[in-house]
């Protein structure tokens, strides 16, 4: 033990709320045990806690051998306090101290134990230190633990004690606190901080999913496990032992031994079946499951829910006990499941895995299992197992497997699988065709990451030959490609219409109307007229709707073209109808299918449908280990409406350093233009600038022309204007306007308008701005975009404050507050509070007198209104929505002066 003074404080990823927990329990009640399994991170928290303490530390730490030495930890204790306090001791006591410091011959047998206390309990007081800690007190000795636990309660008043202990172990930490103790576990890290963990320790941030799932959110598991991934290390066969580093095996090995080996016994079977229960492993010959599952989730390896589901903490865990086990445990193990799962598809393989005897009427099962399971990866798997249990003597039927194996896994985007089963399929097939579509697979796989893929390519098209149809099919996803990761929708509009072209020559339906979607696709970011009528050759192909991923149909990007347009219920009911197809066709379509749900439930102001659909989106991409860039994006963007800011610029700059590490520039430009915006909202106009700048470039290195795909345009010239640029602000408009126009984007043209308003705001125009504002405003309304219709009175109501004008903006800046309300945009309700408190802490000032004069849809909705008609006759005489009918009415009020019905019919009487 050593005293320590003040050092720098220690950051901690994830672990903000635990640790200002932490330090408030130590400040009320003194002492704390902190608890965890081995790599949570106890150590790391104690760091920080000395760090942030005033005064030095006493600290001491055990270690395994210290288990059997007696009063090891004592004398670390007193190997701190200086010479003179001991000197000062009275003879027996320090005598006692030398014997345990070994500074004299010890006495015969055991130190003096009352003496030893007295003197232990005597120095702490003396030397006073303003918190002591003790790290890993699973390893203290039995007889320091009692010394130091008598010395603690003696010393009047306590000094803070810290103490931490490995959960499960039944140590001594309790007995080195005084009662009553204030213990607090330390909880997995969510994948959110594993994420920026990964980012703090140089890991790429993409591969927060397969990580997560591997540690369980454990942060020496995630950074041994993330280094691994990184640098290659482990098998990609799915179904082999996975090689881990020889320090991880170690602590994962120390984990499982800390149980019986009867808890061990338990937890193979669970390790091996899919979906483990309390119930099965019963059924399987466990009588005592549930108190063995019980040391084990008290150990931290599994949790068991109410309803009797067993999970492992890790998933390491569970790979490690079934690659421990001998050949003929899993087998027995395999041999009993089979007969007692649920689930069919479980049972066929625990069959397989039964054994390795060739038998093709087993894997003729396995194949028709695969074919009727709803998850391509798990479809996947079964299909490898059907190939390694064919026999010899049917080498087609081996390689139809791999290759239904391989492309299954590449539509889940499970690399792992699709490469295990290429390469194996690679090595022994020589037809054209199925060499093809063996790399294809892979590609398929790749996701977003497919910058690293020229050798694939290189080979598919050297496999493909002359034919047509094999070398469309390589075209088509050069041109996804060129579009995802080269960012050149030009490129990726020539190598899509030439995929299209020799599909057609080759017969194939399905490749032409896959090549057109993406022709179209491109087209349209082009800002290409023609791209509606490409998207409908697409449409007229009459091809099977997902043989590639739904993601890629002419259907769902006809759904996503309803998005540009801000047709939004016709986008949200045709992505309604796409998605329980994308939940059977795989875990990009199901990304894709929920992220555009996402973005169209947030701007139709759905706020919570958005997060909800989101969340999930995040959740599958996690789960199959995919690129988390474009659901990270998703989040940011329905965070950035109708959750946080704060969390929307999180996952956004995750999002861009995702991206980035694939070369992704689609996603990177999008979580760009979220960032840029929270930060031009948040009040760092500087810094909104850089990154929408920086989403300017992207796009126009891109060739994106449609300013309707990813409408940053606004925002950026708004930036300009925050920044003190307006010119520049207002030669973006100017140019943005143009292509709007030619283009027949209405929304992007009521963005625009917003945009000039505040730029003529500043200029002092106040007038000109008020008219611009007002109409982006109604322009929003009328095509239900309710938070863009909000923020525009947001707007709106800080220039009428500016003009002094504290009536109007009362109102303008309430209808805002009512419309974030009603949509749930909890961070807009937040700033259109703010703004509206601001006012009122002003001084009253004389409502204005009425000058402006009414629109054409204003004065037929004030005609009603004062006629007596509630505001849904009137939505429905006029063919609007009440939201609309409600935001124009306000704005009546406030052109007019008044506040209420009454008093807009008087008015309207008077003439």
């Amino acid at each position: 033990m050593r005293l320590i003074g003040p050092a720098v404080t220690l950051t901690l990823v994830g672990r903000d709320e635990l640790l200002a927990e932490l330090r408030a329990r130590l400040d009320r009640d003194g002492q704390v045990l902190l608890t965890g399994p081995d790599g949570a991170g106890k150590t790391a928290l104690l760091d920080a806690v000395v760090a942030g303490t005033d005064g030095p530390c006493l600290r001491a730490g055990a270690v395994p051998a210290d288990v059997t030495t007696p009063y090891s930890l004592v004398a670390e204790v007193l190997g701190a306090v200086p010479a003179e306090f001991v000197a000062a001791l009275p003879g027996p006591q320090r005598a006692a101290v030398h014997a345990v410091l070994r500074l004299a011959d010890p006495a015969p047998g055991q130190p003096d134990r009352l003496a030893l206390r007295i003197a232990v309990a005597t120095l702490l007081h003396r030397t006073a230190p303003a918190l002591i800690v003790v790290d890993d007190a699973q390893w203290a000795d039995p007889d320091s633990v009692a010394v130091l636990g008598h010395a603690h309660r003696r010393t009047d008043p306590h000094i803070p004690l810290l103490v931490a202990e490995r959960n499960g172990c039944g140590g001594p930490g309790r007995a080195l606190c005084p009662s009553p103790v204030t213990e607090l576990g330390v909880p997995p890290l969510n994948s959110d901080d594993v994420a920026a963990f990964l980012e703090a320790h140089g890991l790429p941030c993409r591969l927060v999913g397969p990580v997560h799932a591997a540690s369980g959110g454990n942060p020496y598991l995630m950074l041994e496990i993330g280094r691994a991934v990184a640098a290659g290390a482990g098998s990609t066969r799915p179904l082999d032992d996975v090689a881990l580093p020889e320090r991880l095996r170690d602590l994962i090995g120390a984990r499982l031994a800390a149980v019986p080996p009867a808890v061990l016994a338990t937890l193979l079977p669970a390790a091996l079946t899919a979906a483990p229960t309390v119930a099965l492993l019963r059924r399987a010959g466990r009588a005592d499951a549930a108190e063995e599952l019980a040391v084990a989730e008290a150990a931290g390896l599994v949790t068991v829910s109410d309803g009797g589901a067993v999970a492992f903490t890790a998933g390491v865990l569970a790979t490690a006990l079934a690659a421990e086990a001998s050949w003929d445990e899993r087998t027995s193990w395999h041999a009993a499941l089979a007969d007692l799962a649920a689930d069919p598809l479980d049972r066929i393989r625990h069959r397989a895995l039964a054994t390795d005897v060739p038998d093709e009427e087993l894997a003729e099962e396995l194949c028709a299992a695969g074919r009727s399971a709803r998850d391509r990866a798990r479809s996947a798997e079964l299909h490898i197992l059907a190939a390694e249990r064919t026999p010899l003597c049917h080498p087609e039927g081996a390689e139809r497997r791999l290759l239904t194996a391989a492309e299954e896994a590449g539509h889940a985007g499970r690399t792992d699988l699709a490469r295990w089963a290429a390469d194996a399929l690679l090595a022994r097939a020589t037809a054209p065709a199925v060499r093809v579509r063996a790399h294809l697979a892979i590609v398929d796989a790749a996701g977003q990451a497919l910058d690293d893929l020229d050798e694939t390519f290189a080979r598919a098209i050297a496999d493909a030959a002359d034919e047509p149809a094999l070398l469309a099919a390589v075209h088509l996803r050069l041109a996804w490609r060129a579009n995802l990761s080269e960012g050149s929708p030009q490129r990726a509009r020539a190598e899509a219409a030439r995929a299209a072209t020799l599909a057609a020559q080759g017969g194939d339906r399905v490749i032409e109307a896959m090549a057109l979607t993406m022709q179209a696709r491109v087209e349209r970011i082009l800002g290409v007229p023609d791209s509606a009528r490409t998207l409908q050759r697409a449409l007229a192909c009459d091809a099977p709707e997902a043989p590639m991923g739904l993601r890629n149909t002419p259907s769902y990007l006809a759904a996503r073209h309803a998005v540009y347009d801000d047709q939004l219920p016709e986008a949200r009911a045709a992505l309604l109808g796409l998605l329980p197809v994308a939940e059977r066709t795989g875990a990009e379509d199901l990304i894709e299918v929920l992220r555009s749900l996402a973005e169209v439930e947030a701007k139709s102001g759905r706020c919570a449908a958005a997060l909800d659909h989101a969340h999930r989106a995040v959740a599958v991409s996690e789960e199959a280990g995919l690129s988390p860039g474009p659901s990270w994006f998703t989040m940011a963007q329905v965070e950035a409406t109708g959750g946080s800011f704060a969390r929307a610029a999180g996952y956004a700059e995750r999002g861009a350093h995702a991206s980035e590490e694939e070369h992704d520039v689609v996603f990177l430009s999008r979580n760009l233009h979220v960032s840029g915006l929270v930060k031009l909202v948040t009040g760092d106009a500087t810094g909104a600038v850089t990154a929408l700048r920086r989403v300017r470039e992207l796009e126009t290195a891109g060739y994106v022309l449609d300013p309707a795909l990813l409408r940053w345009h606004a925002d950026l010239a708004t930036a300009y204007v925050a920044a003190g640029d307006p010119d520049e602000g207002y030669a973006l408009i100017a140019a943005t306007r143009l292509t709007a126009l030619a283009l027949d984007r209405p929304g992007v043209l009521a963005a625009l308008s917003r945009a000039e308003g505040i730029y003529r705001a500043a200029l002092g125009d106040a007038a000109g701005a008020v008219d611009l504002l007002d109409r982006a405003a109604l322009d929003f309304a009328l095509l239900g975009l309710p938070v863009e219709h909000g923020r525009t009175l947001l707007a709106l109501g800080q220039v009428e404050k500016r003009r002094r004008r504290r009536g109007a903006a009362r109102d303008v800046l309430t209808a805002a507050l009512e419309a974030f309300e009603q949509t749930g945009a909890r961070p807009w309700v937040t700033l259109a509070a703010t703004a509206l408190d601001r006012l009122e802490s002003g001084p009253a000032e004389p409502r204005a007198a009425v000058t402006q004069p009414l629109t054409g849809t204003e004065a037929r909705i004030a005609e009603l209104v004062g006629q007596g008609a509630s505001n849904r006759e009137v939505a429905a005489t006029l063919f609007l929505s009440v939201k609309t009918v409600e935001a124009t009415l306000t704005r009546v009020y406030r052109k007019l002066g008044v506040r209420s019905r009454t008093q807009l019919s008087t008015l309207l009487r008077s003439g």
